[in-house]
């Protein structure tokens, strides 16, 4: 160790952290956030006051950015060359600064991404609003301090005659905290400041009436308005932003998608790419081409749709997976006296407005100043010129200007200014029209001194000349907003991304469930042979049979009594001819639980609907239970206990009910009962429920088959099926309405040719029936071919079945309206397949009917 030398020893942890807190002060400070005042970083406002010490501004052609770059490095910014050029050409960008400050000439850029050309290349000045920000600097408004090597002098804050932190916005990221400030319309912030001048204590809700949202330069949609008020309120929040589209169809009938505006700080280039890659990766589906027709007249993203596909469906893919949607995480975080912040809409005007206080207070100081020696000045000039022969005379006598100087002071008890202004003065001032002209200039100055004293007296005043100069600026550079709002926009759900569609969905015996469009089941007619429909494996049939929208609710009951949720989107779409997904693949259902009802539900969040709207559960030992569907309002994953089931029992079917439904229950041994759904009053939802009807106990196979609930003024009939084939429609008013547990009134003449009753339903004109048998086949067939008969009649053959085959499943659907038209046009019998055989079977089955009616007028209600 050198001699005069000493070793501290220092704890390398708080060495540490001490530099590490004085590298983030100096960060926080004099790098990544911006002063709340001018909405300046340190080198944007170097880069700007470089560019006006340079005398770029508006009013003068533009320099090379190489030399404006030098400038400021060597003055001012004492970092990376790339550091100020990239500040000074994002101040150029048009889609990054909603309103630049810079003026450049040559490439800057674009909205893909490109990189600027280099800074030998390209010219650039200060743009006329720029010139607002540093207005009046040369008036001791603001503080300067010393440059990096002390050499020159620097403002800490431009005097910012408009709300550039407002305007602009500005994004950085510092040392534990970061801020994202999202730009707004000049001439709402202007708006909304003057009634903040009006009234300090205005709330933010009112300040939003006329600052309504961000206005990104980019243009745009904000999507929802929930965020946008959070940040106003708090500094936080989330702005959800989407692109500007509309729809154009083409000559050949193909639809597109035209995108205009894109989210901000989007890179267009960037985004089509990504597209593209998950177009061909299937993940979003219905667009046949996409291209980039941008130029110089505009953005023009052009998405071509395939012929089948749903332009809001597709649309909606691509705010889902693309940058078409996306989010401005709002942080406004500011230095506000060197202190980092995080300011609401209110605050950030308030800040701005005193900061304009003391620009206008300093500036109205220093102009009195300058009045105040002019008018001295002009005060001694007066004076000389009321003696003006005394004053030459001194003048010549003098040996030299020092001792005029003197005599002139002692004389006339001038000032030394006053009588250096004297002897300066030209010999033409000495003219009685110059004299005048001093007089008058003395006179407004005067005027001009009584009007910054006032100033400075009122604050009354200085608010109002905020105010006038804020006007002029919404004059001068206002204009309309690029982004529109979409006030009732907000996070779009799953739905969005389906088209809302019938479909027909199955579920077999072994729990296999698929969805399949409607238009793969054409019509067919009575007596047809079928189509093939749903694929099985050996052993294996469809059982249940329905028709629900895509956006529907699955409340799916099992023949143990459990209940799960499903929405009908999340069930797979197949063809017709596949078997389908197994049900545990989609539900925690057991697999030795069968499905036994499934019902279509849109809405489960409305509790005047839930609380008035019940289930009506059917059990195949003729059990019923009445229960509100608020009890299974609230999905869990692993599904609930729907219903309480006896042993021996299983749950049959369960439906809704509209508050007056007739219900009617029909056994396999061919009898119906029927009564009203008040008959039973309603249970929770663990209960068993109560008897029914009363099944024939001479028969041990007897059971439930099928349960019916029909509204009071229903227009529906009955409709019955036997497992050989045979059906028949009767009225609902056939079958006497008793009290609930009788054994009911026969439904159907049963015999060895019909077999025993399969289903029951209620059906009208409009319905088509679809009929599935053991073995997989289809038919389809509507219903107005199926004329009305008696309710003990042997009914007509609907679906001939093999010798070895019998119905699984029957199920109704509502016949599309072209399907109705074209049935009426051109008559059932030259569309239905197997023509020559029903028609054959009609009348056999009719004779059967004749003959059975007089047995079916005797007959007793048991």
């Amino acid at each position: 160790m050198a001699e005069g030398e000493r070793i501290i020893p220092i704890n390398i942890e708080d060495e540490m952290r001490g530099a590490y807190i004085d590298y983030s002060m100096s960060v926080i400070i004099s790098r990544a956030l911006p002063d709340v005042r001018d909405g300046l970083k340190p080198v944007h406002r170097r880069v700007l006051y470089g560019m006006s010490e340079l005398g770029v501004s508006y009013t003068k052609s533009h320099k090379k950015s190489a030399r404006i770059v030098g400038e400021v490095l060597g003055k001012y910014h004492p970092h990376g060359d790339s550091s100020v050029y990239d500040t000074m050409v994002r101040m150029a960008q048009d889609w990054s600064l909603r309103y630049p400050l810079v003026d450049g000439q040559g490439n800057f850029g674009s909205v893909d991404g490109d990189s600027p050309a280099a800074m030998r290349y390209t010219e650039a000045r200060l743009k006329r609003i720029a010139d607002e920000l540093l207005g009046d600097l040369d008036k001791d408004t603001v503080d300067f301090q010393p440059n990096f090597d002390d050499s020159l002098e620097e403002p800490s804050v431009l005097p910012a005659k408009f709300p550039n932190l407002l305007v602009n916005g500005t994004s950085g990221i510092a040392v534990g905290m970061a801020t994202n400030m999202a730009p707004h319309n000049l001439t709402e912030v202007v708006n909304g400041i003057v009634a903040y001048l009006a009234n300090e204590d205005i709330t933010v809700t009112e300040l939003m009436e006329h600052i309504t949202a961000p206005d990104f330069p980019t243009g745009g949609i904000i999507y929802g308005y929930e965020g946008v008020k959070q940040a106003f309120e708090t500094g936080r929040g989330r702005i959800v932003m989407r692109a500007k589209h509309h729809f154009e169809i083409l000559p050949n009938g193909k639809e597109q998608i035209i995108v205009t505006e894109i989210p901000y700080q989007v890179n267009k280039a960037s985004m089509i790419e990504k597209t593209a890659a998950l177009i061909n990766d299937k993940k979003i589906e219905g667009i046949a081409a996409l291209r980039d027709e941008s130029d110089r007249d505009g953005m023009r993203i052009v998405y071509e749709l395939k012929r089948d596909a749903l332009n809001t469906v597709v649309l909606n893919n691509l705010f889902k997976y693309t940058q078409l949607q996306s989010s401005f995480g709002v942080n406004n975080v500011a230095l506000v006296k060197g202190r980092p912040m995080t300011l609401g809409l209110r605050d950030l005007i308030k800040y701005f407005v005193e900061h304009r206080e003391e620009v206008i207070v300093r500036r109205t100081k220093f102009e009195l100043a300058e009045a105040k020696k002019r008018a001295h000045i002009l005060e001694g000039l007066l004076i000389a010129l009321d003696h003006l022969d005394e004053v030459i005379k001194l003048i010549r006598e003098s040996r030299d200007p020092e001792v005029a100087r003197m005599g002139l002071i002692e004389r006339f008890a001038l000032s030394e200014v006053q009588a250096r202004a004297i002897l300066d003065m030209r010999l033409q001032r000495l003219t009685g029209l110059e004299r005048d002209k001093l007089v008058a200039e003395y006179e407004e100055l005067m005027r001009l001194v009584d009007r910054l004293n006032a100033i400075l007296a009122s604050p009354e005043e200085q608010r109002a000349l905020i105010k006038s100069e804020l006007l002029e600026m919404r004059e001068r550079y206002g204009d309309e907003r690029r982004t529109s709002i979409n006030h009732a926009g907000g996070d779009f759900s799953m739905e969005d991304m389906i088209a809302d569609e019938a479909m027909v969905i199955t579920v077999s015996r072994e729990g296999y469930i698929k969805r399949t469009s409607l238009d793969e089941y054409r019509t067919q007619g009575r007596g047809g042979v079928g189509a093939r429909g749903a694929g099985s494996k050996q052993d294996d049939f469809t059982e249940h049979l329905f028709v629900a929208t895509t956006h529907e609710y699955l409340l799916i009951f099992t023949e143990q009594g459990r209940m799960f949720w499903l929405r009908a989107y999340e069930v797979p779409e197949t063809a017709k001819t596949t078997k389908g997904t197994p049900l545990q693949n989609l539900i925690d259902k057991p697999k030795e639980d069968a499905v036994r009802s499934v019902l279509n539900v849109r809405n489960l969040r409305s509790a005047d609907y839930l609380e008035n709207t019940f289930l009506m559960f059917c059990t195949e030992q003729g059990t019923v239970k009445k229960t509100p569907l608020e009890a299974y309002s609230r999905p869990r994953a692993a599904g609930i206990n729907a219903i309480t089931i006896n042993e021996g029992d299983r749950l049959l079917d369960v439906q809704l009910l509209s508050g007056n439904s007739q219900v009617i229950l029909a056994s396999r041994s061919g009898r119906a009962v029927r009564f009203a759904e008040t008959d039973v009053r309603p249970m929770g939802r663990t209960a068993a429920g109560v008897r029914g009807i009363a099944l024939n106990e001479e028969e041990a196979t007897d059971k439930v088959v099928g349960m019916v609930c029909l509204p009071a003024d229903s227009p529906q009939e009955l409709l019955v099926v036997s497992d050989h084939g045979y059906g028949k429609r009767s009225l609902v008013e056939e079958y006497r309405k008793t009290k609930r547990g009788g054994k009911g009134v026969k439904a159907m003449n049963l015999t060895d040719k019909t077999g025993q009753l399969v289903s029951i339903q209620g059906v009208t004109d409009t319905d088509d029936l679809m009929i599935i048998n053991r073995s997989g086949l289809t038919i389809r067939l509507s219903m107005s071919e199926l004329r009305t008969i008696g309710r003990a009649t042997q009914g007509v053959r609907l679906f001939k079945v093999a010798a070895n085959d019998e119905i699984s499943s029957v199920a109704k659907v509502a016949a599309a309206e072209q399907e109705l038209a074209l049935v009426e046009e051109a008559g059932s019998s030259e569309l239905l397949l197997g023509e020559a055989d029903g028609a054959a079977g009609a009348a056999a089955d009719g004779a059967d009917a004749d003959t059975s009616a007089a047995a079916a007028e005797a007959e007793e209600t048991v």
